[in-house]
């Protein structure tokens, strides 16, 4: 039994988003992930965060979380930025149940256990979105929803999953890394980062986080191994 975590799987299996456009690091992605996953187990837990498919609506990506609920193991899926099927809590699990799409949660307002350890997580923030306006709302909804995550832990050492990373070379999303190190968070996953922004990531312990960047390009789409 393990726990691993992988972001930005970007999967499109039956629409129109090949991936290799990006550059031929992306070329047969979803085979790559598919032989990775064959590795792990029925008893091992991974966290998906964020940008898991292209799906514009349930209908879209369904075909690629078929995919996801026949790869070994749980799943716990984090919201990204370009995750536009998403919807409630109440319709993606019914989503998941109609489907029978048995391997998968969310890591959404919630916490969940794994061992000793709490794993807490949401979207998050960037410096791509404006801090203005409608945006500062936003903001503040993403700290508030880690909070509650966080607040779930009661007192267990905690794991944080991110899509967004809350910090980078030239950038810092003080709200978030304040709630992170309040609680005493150890160690931070994000995504979101791809190809020439890799040099830019952040890794390592700033501020008594352990911050790791996880997207699936930078891991060579093998899902990191966490804990045992």
């Amino acid at each position: 039994m393990g726990l691993y975590a992988i972001g930005d799987l970007h999967l499109s299996i039956k629409g129109n988003k090949p991936m290799d456009v990006f550059g031929p690091g992306w070329a047969d992605h979803t085979a790559r992930l598919e032989a990775a996953f064959s590795r792990l187990g029925e008893g091992d837990v991974t966290v998906l965060c964020g940008d898991t498919s292209w799906g514009i609506d349930f209908e879209e990506s369904l075909e690629d979380f078929r995919f996801i609920d026949r790869l070994p193991g749980r799943k716990l899926l984090v919201k990204g930025n370009h995750d536009y099927w998403w919807g409630t809590a109440a319709k993606m699990r019914r989503f998941f149940a109609e489907n029978g799409l048995t391997t998968l949660d969310i890591l959404h307002n919630n916490c969940h256990v794994y061992g000793d350890y709490a794993l807490c997580g949401t979207r998050g923030w960037f410096y791509e979105e404006e801090r203005s306006g409608h945006n500062e709302k936003v903001l503040n909804r993403e700290v508030g929803r880690l909070e509650a995550s966080l607040r779930g832990a009661e007192g267990r050492p905690v794991l944080a999953f991110l899509h967004y990373p809350p910090l980078y070379t030239g950038y810092r999303c003080p709200e978030i890394i304040r709630a992170l190190e309040a609680h005493g968070v150890e160690r931070c996953y994000y995504g979101h980062l791809h190809g020439p922004a890799h040099k830019r990531a952040v890794e390592g312990r700033v501020g008594g986080v352990d911050y790791r960047l996880i997207s699936a390009d930078w891991l060579g789409f093998i899902p990191k191994k966490i804990l045992d």
